[in-house]
């Protein structure tokens, strides 16, 4: 008998990789399970065939065993079954397995799509092969007369999984398998040609094969390295997949990537368009109706007349977008083809006509990406803006955004065409949105190369010198808001200066404010929450009162006269009202500390903390979030926090306890900031302002806090929050004497303590 897979001398071979690896494995797992069937003696009426996956011969190391053991009704076929599976279980290998006849397997595929899909692959492994010829002749035959409702129930599925499981080509961590243009789209544009060979164009086939080898080659290697049966390409893992790959690094891997699944995406769409023309000509009579500029809408479908102005017109591509866009219909690749060859360039400047309708476009929102990235298929969108060229397909290497660099600018111009008319300007808002991070292609500080390069941009776009400024300023500052908001203290008056003197516009202010909210929105799922809307809201409300008033600060509205009373009475106070926690107790050093802690404990974060003292009393206004304590056991938490005051709680050692409870791991290995302590004393007038950043874990705050604390600091207010699996914390500071934290000795040893106590257990 040969080798068992557990001892694969095929996925050992280091010379193997991708679709050769898959080959020779998928030829070694035949080979292994026909000695096992020639181990069972004779069979008759009975064989062994390979179905789904493993029939396709598209094996990797994570891939089901999919087997279907066929009998004519023999008697014996129970005892051939357990000498075949047995085997198989004894390895461990993940097996899909079942034991029918021809007719019941006809009859389970006749109603369910997956049976009906996997029979479609089936060949024979071994035994009586005149069996699986027949239910393979036989299921092929039936999956064409059922064609009208496994077609229907195939599109619908397809539709399905790609709202939930994203695209490979624009998200940073894809679903090599599942998401829109992997590996199961390919085996489902197989499936419709199987049924019906009209809805596949030649052209079509044989341009999926260089995508199917990409995407089959990624998964395998994924598989080998990790030992994972996961298809989730995560950041931590590209580097090692492109090295077996033989890629320079993990950016040219996911680039090619994303092209091979651009390509899968876009056949798909294709023949789902037809698929559904097909299934509504039916129902609907022939629907023809002209928009002009040689352009027509038939039946959901984009075309253009032959007579098209295409190679007088330059605006003509973002007409055809445009219209595609507001009509909803599909462009035919004949018309992308056609444009792509005989459009020409746009004028320097752009007629002022080019500049309208790309806005219009912008304006429709998420309809917009559709047609904007049709354009990208052929390349147009970089021949009528070349500098976005080096953003296309191009990875973000964090786990904070979702998208690469080109996606994220579609998805923040549809963000912001959402809240438009919040803004005097929506046409610059959206070309912001789009524009904003066009930098990050280019070498240098993405913010301050974008500005150079969407000067150019709107130059030749036709926009005056003022609305230039405008857009080089939304870009250079698009990271001023939510950063000052999240880590700054907006009632320090000197926070709200400096926002106002960097940008001395109430317009320009609301256009930032309204950028910002739509690009936390296009980076990630927990980028933007009420809590950071209403820091950011604060912030450009406190700055544009600044700008009006030439100069007035909006008055702290922290402490209040009720804070106050409470603080100058003598009462210990712990109160968590949903998301707040008032703390009034002795003023200590380490107080904060202490509570951080104690909620710690419970799974609480703290996002922001308001601190004031006066004499001996001090006060603590905390916002957090997280844990499951504040919903089902505020009574406890609060508890937890009166006994941390009182050093009646062994937080050090129940926080590492926890830790190895929770076995704490981060997410993904992709890191937003290396650890690092950073002292500003330029963006106050009274206090140092310490940023923290480093990997988050559990205890993180109270270990940073309390090495702060240990140095005799003491903390006025702080901003936390986590970004993935970091955290960017800032605390206001001043030493034992009341001063700012400027004797550089003294910051390193500050420094050295807060980062080993970024790293420490606990």
């Amino acid at each position: 008998m040969n080798a068992i897979p557990a001892t694969s001398v095929v996925l050992s071979d280091s010379s193997l990789i991708g679709t050769a690896l898959s080959r020779a494995y998928t030829a070694e797992i035949d080979s292994w399970l026909q000695s096992v069937v020639g181990g069972v003696g004779e069979m008759p009426g009975v064989a062994l065939a390979a179905v789904g996956g493993y029939g396709r011969g598209d094996l990797s190391m994570g891939s089901d065993l999919d087997l279907l053991l066929i009998h004519n009704g023999s008697g014996h076929v129970a005892e051939v079954a357990e000498k075949i599976w047995y085997p198989i279980w004894d390895t461990g290998m993940k097996l899909g397995h079942a034991v029918r006849t021809v007719d019941e397997a006809l009859e389970l595929a006749d109603g369910d799509l997956d049976t009906a899909t996997s029979l479609l692959d089936i060949r024979l492994i071994g035994g009586e092969e005149r069996l699986v010829t027949e239910l393979a002749e036989k299921s092929r035959a039936q999956w064409r007369r059922n064609a009208d409702k496994m077609l229907n129930l195939l599109a619908e599925g397809t539709r399905q999984r790609h709202a939930e499981a994203g695209e490979v080509a624009f998200l940073l961590e894809p679903d090599l398998k599942a998401s829109r243009g992997g590996l199961r789209d390919v085996h489902a544009l197989h499936w419709i040609d199987l049924a019906d060979d009209d809805l596949l164009e030649e052209s079509e086939r044989q341009g999926l094969v260089g995508p199917h080898d990409t995407l089959l080659s990624a998964r395998v290697e994924l598989h080998r390295s990790t030992g994972r049966h996961s298809n989730q390409l995560l950041l931590q893992d590209q580097d090692e997949v492109a090295a077996a790959l033989g890629y320079g690094d993990a950016d040219d891997l996911m680039a090619d990537v994303s092209q091979a699944a651009r390509t899968v995406a876009w056949i798909t769409d294709a023949v789902l368009h037809r698929m559904h023309l097909r299934s509504t000509r039916r129902r609907w009579r022939h629907k023809v109706r002209d928009v002009g500029h040689g352009i027509r809408i038939v039946d959901e479908t984009l075309q253009l007349d032959d007579d098209a102005p295409v190679a007088s017109d330059p605006v003509l591509p973002f007409r055809v977008a445009y219209f595609a866009a507001k009509e909803e219909a599909f462009i035919e690749r004949s018309v992308l083809d056609r444009l792509a060859d005989e459009s020409p360039s746009l004028p320097d400047p752009w007629p002022d006509e080019a500049r309208e309708v790309l806005v219009d476009l912008l304006l429709l929102g998420s309809e917009a990406i559709r047609t904007l990235e049709a354009l990208d298929q052929v390349d147009l969108l970089s021949r009528l803006l070349p500098e976005w060229a080096p953003n296309r397909s191009r990875p973000q290497r964090n786990a904070y955004h979702r998208y690469t660099v080109d996606r994220h600018l579609m998805e923040a111009a549809a963000e912001a065409a959402n809240i438009a008319d919040r803004v005097e300007r929506p046409d610059l808002l959206v070309l912001g949105g789009l524009f904003h991070d066009i930098g990050k292609g280019y070498p240098g500080d993405h913010s301050e190369v974008g500005v150079d390069l969407v000067r150019r941009i709107a130059t030749r776009m036709g926009y005056p010198p003022a609305d230039v400024d405008v857009l080089a300023t939304l870009v250079r500052h698009h990271l001023l808001l939510p950063d000052t908001a999240s880590r700054r203290d907006l009632e320090d008056e000197d926070t709200i200066r400096f926002v106002a003197e960097e940008i001395d516009s109430v317009n320009t202010l609301e256009l930032l404010g309204a950028l910002t909210e739509a690009d936390s929105i296009a980076t990630s799922h927990s980028a933007w929450n009420s809590w950071k809307a209403g820091l950011v809201g604060d912030l450009v409300e406190r700055a544009s009162h600044y700008v009006q008033t030439g100069g007035t600060v909006v008055p702290t509205a922290f402490p209040s006269a009720e804070l106050l009373a409470r603080l100058r009475s003598d009462e210990e106070h712990v109160e968590l009202k949903g998301h707040e926690l008032t703390v009034i107790t002795e003023n200590r050093r380490g107080t904060f500390s202490r509570v951080a802690g104690a909620l710690s404990l419970h799974g609480v974060d703290i996002l922001n903390a308001q601190l004031h003292t006066e004499g001996d009393r001090a006060l603590e206004v905390l916002r957090v979030g997280g844990g499951i304590g504040l919903d089902e056991r505020p009574k406890q938490v609060e508890e937890d926090v009166r006994r941390a005051l009182k050093g009646r709680v062994a937080i050090r050692a129940r926080l590492i306890q926890r830790a190895r409870n929770y076995r704490y791991q981060r997410a993904s290995a992709a890191v937003l900031v290396d650890p690092q302590v950073v002292f500003d004393n330029e963006m106050s007038s009274s206090h140092t302002v310490l940023e923290v950043r480093g990997p988050d874990s559990i205890g993180v705050l109270y270990r940073v806090t309390r090495a702060i604390a240990d140095l005799d600091l003491d903390i006025y207010s702080a901003k936390v929050q986590t970004l993935g699996d970091d955290v960017v914390d800032s605390f206001y500071v001043l030493d034992s004497d009341g001063h700012r934290v400027t004797d550089p000795a003294y910051q390193r040893e500050i420094e050295l303590a807060i980062l080993t106590a970024l790293v420490a257990d606990a």
